[in-house]
């Protein structure tokens, strides 16, 4: 299996065009490796005194570790490297008199479509777990886990959404549309801590990440090409997280800590912007030698080997930490009698990685092929229907990554969340009304 993965990855890489930015490609699959390992380590739950599972955190036990997450939250390098991939993509389609509702079908069915049989899966571990009496919020506990990664989804669908307008903004005010989103999330901040508008911290959604697709588009323009200005950025980067953390409202910790009163993701702070301008900064100045490197066979072969299920990787990882946690309590603890923190449980961790790759593999081969959507032909259906698609999706998959599949409701699983998302994707997914016409 292993060898045909690399055989067809080799052949895709030997026909890769010489014009493409392979470094794009690697950033990429390795920000989702980075964020898979990361979610793995995080996880720390163990057998306590009374010998009941207990389901922690490794920052609530261990706080220095929060500063670990300024390395290992990369999200707002994915999202960076999807502006630069939604851009060439935008344009491309423009060039070639594609309308938005071609290009936004072409954009949505990649992303919506391998969620379906991680909804398919889940609602039956959900309806047999509830059926045999298994503890509701043990239920809600385990499916909230495993579907943590589409919150990102969430939040991209409504990016790509908006591509048009933000990479028409930065065509016509270059950099003054980054500075324009982030001056827009530092008022939003201000409102959230200052006056305590915590509904208006929503609009980040939109401000972070959208300031930080800009950045993409500025890495496609070739804005940032001198080392040493990157170099300076990213320092600047760095200072300004400093003093966001030390004199600022904002807590140190890049992604959400489970009990603090503030998340830096939920919604997402301006603290993320300047953790993207540090990150962004030192990996796109060695963006020359990492790309001669990978002008080499085997080198883009195993990055576009990483690419080929990245997205498939991504969405199940969590789903295969369920199910290593569900083998070791059957087992009798079996691994997970070791007080997190500890010198033996750090240890421990390498094993623990080991036992969730294996895991996974089985379900990234089961559920890869549902990352290359087959072509359709023929008109696309009119551009409101996939806006409307891609919006049910996103706020679908939103209230799943909050609160999970199941545990509770009358059915025992999460219906609106459920009933939302794989309706959405069937709006998109389908072609209904597509004779009418393009608009």
């Amino acid at each position: 299996m292993i060898m045909a993965v690399w055989s067809r990855a080799a052949e895709l890489a030997d026909r890769t065009p010489p014009s493409r930015n392979r470094y794009v490609d690697f950033l990429r699959a390795i920000s989702m490796l980075v964020v898979t390992v990361g979610h793995w380590l995080a996880a720390a739950p163990y057998f306590d005194a009374t010998d009941t599972l207990t389901t922690s955190h490794i920052l609530t036990v261990v706080p220095w570790t929060a500063w670990l997450t300024w390395i290992v939250q990369v999200m707002p390098i994915f999202f960076m490297v999807g502006g630069y991939a939604n851009g060439i993509s935008w344009r491309a389609a423009r060039r070639d008199g594609r309308s938005y509702a071609a290009w936004l079908e072409g954009r949505l069915r990649r992303l919506v479509w391998p969620i379906l049989p991680l909804l398919v899966v889940w609602v039956t571990i959900v309806a047999v777990e509830y059926a045999r009496g298994v503890r509701p919020e043990l239920i809600s506990y385990g499916s909230q886990a495993a579907f943590i990664p589409v919150w990102f989804l969430a939040v991209y669908i409504g990016i790509v959404l908006l591509v048009p307008a933000t990479e028409a903004a930065w065509t016509r005010f270059g950099m003054r549309s980054f500075w324009a989103l982030t001056a827009a999330a530092v008022v939003v901040d201000v409102m959230y801590f200052a006056v305590g508008l915590r509904w208006l911290g929503f609009a980040n959604y939109l401000f972070v990440w959208g300031a930080i697709s800009v950045l993409g588009y500025a890495w496609l323009d070739e804005r940032f090409s001198e080392r040493r200005t990157l170099l300076v950025g990213a320092a600047l980067g760095f200072a300004a997280l400093l003093l966001l953390v030390h004199i600022g409202p904002y807590p140190v910790a890049m992604i959400g800590v489970p009990g603090d009163p503030i998340s830096t993701t939920t919604p997402p702070k301006v603290t993320l912007i300047a953790l993207a301008t540090m990150q962004g900064g030192l990996l796109l100045a060695a963006q020359a030698p990492a790309r001669r490197w990978l002008a080499g066979r085997v080198a883009w072969t195993a990055a576009v080997a990483m690419n080929g299920n990245i997205m498939t990787l991504f969405i199940w990882h969590l789903t295969a930490t369920t199910l290593v946690v569900l083998a070791a309590y059957l087992a009798g603890g079996f691994g997970l009698r070791l007080e997190p923190g500890s010198s033996e449980w750090w240890w421990s961790r390498f094993p623990w990685i080991a036992a969730n790759a294996i895991a996974l593999i089985p379900l990234v081969v089961a559920f890869g092929r549902f990352e290359r959507p087959r072509a359709t032909g023929g008109a696309p259906a009119p551009a409101w229907r996939y806006v409307l698609g891609a919006l049910m999706t996103g706020i679908g998959l939103a209230l799943l990554a909050a609160q999970g599949v199941g545990g509770y409701g009358s059915f025992g699983l999460n219906v609106w969340g459920l009933a939302l998302a794989l309706m959405g994707i069937g709006v998109v997914a389908s072609r209904i009304g597509a004779s009418r016409g393009v608009i």
